[in-house]
């Protein structure tokens, strides 16, 4: 058996390096185009009607590659919860 030895120092940056890699390969990348349930969910709406009505009125941009298939541009909804958010007082 091999016995590693390491200053205090040395160990302490040795583990920040390893969560920091770790870390980075964990974050699962986020898709550009997303379905009708995580739009909701990005929204925090709870009705299908109102997301057809922002998708309608232009207030989010949408892809329709086939006739029932709709998907939603998420940086489009991100872009439009910023834009009527309020500033505090």
């Amino acid at each position: 058996m091999e016995v590693i030895c390491l200053e205090t120092e040395a160990f302490y940056t040795l583990i920040e390096e390893v969560v920091q890699r770790v870390g980075s390969k964990d974050k699962p990348e986020k898709k550009k185009w997303i379905g009708k349930d995580e739009a909701m969910t990005e929204l925090e709406i709870k009705s299908a009607t109102t997301l057809q009505k922002l998708r309608d009125e232009g207030k989010i941009r949408f892809s329709q590659p086939q006739k029932k298939i709709i998907l939603y541009d998420r940086d489009s909804i991100h872009e439009y919860l910023e834009n009527n958010a309020q500033d505090t007082f």
